[in-house]
């Protein structure tokens, strides 16, 4: 089953770069020059320039006068700097949506399902889009707009994709992983909060 994820021009390009530093198009430190992608890609410059901007204040890139922009040489320690505060942030969601999952967890099968499949393709790109939309999902059940907003700007899904194909995490399978939240989430679990923190937890790159 395959769901349908929506973006805006803005995050489709940020996507786009994204993918071209997890492959390898742009190498630690090379210059990412704003014309050349927006020709590229047949679009404005203002939409790359905050497509980069986004990515400066992740730290994925970085700026300097008359340098332009250029890609951060990132460790894995960089990159799981953001996953002790996601995973506090998801415990905190976890604990406040735990009653509408309990009663109805629809909004999070799709993306298992989906993960069966990327699974057994080993589709990379698949297991971090639906990754993300099940934790987007979970986050939301919360009700709760400011928690969403500050979950939305550790830039989730750039950090994701650079753990699951750029480092190589791997965990012993995205979608059974993802399965066993929802049914914890299914029979009220006591414990939904920590478990929440610790599969996150589990997620982070090792330095």
């Amino acid at each position: 089953m395959t769901v349908p994820v929506v973006h805006s021009l803005r995050e489709q390009i940020r996507e786009h770069i994204v993918e071209g530093i997890v492959s390898g198009r742009w190498k630690p430190g090379e210059r990412i020059v704003e014309r050349r992608i927006a020709t590229e890609l047949e679009v404005s410059q203002t939409p790359v320039r905050e497509a980069l901007r986004e990515l400066e204040s992740l730290r994925l890139i970085e700026s300097a006068p008359n340098k332009g922009v250029r890609v951060r040489n990132l460790t894995a320690a960089d990159l799981e700097e953001s996953y002790p505060v996601r995973a506090g942030l998801e415990q905190i969601a976890a604990e406040l949506a735990a009653g509408r999952l309990a009663a109805d967890c629809s909004a999070l099968e799709p993306h298992v399902a989906a993960l069966y499949e990327a699974d057994a393709a080993m589709d990379g790109t698949a297991q971090v889009r639906h990754t993300v939309a099940f934790h987007r999902e979970l986050v939301k059940a919360a009700g709760n707009g400011v928690l969403l907003h500050t979950w939305e700007t550790l830039g989730i899904e750039v950090f994701t994709a650079l753990s699951i194909r750029w480092l190589g995490t791997v965990q012993k399978s995205y979608a059974e992983e993802h399965q066993e939240l929802v049914e914890a989430f299914r029979r009220g679990d006591p414990n939904i909060g920590a478990l929440v923190k610790a599969h996150v937890l589990g997620c982070a790159p090792r330095a």
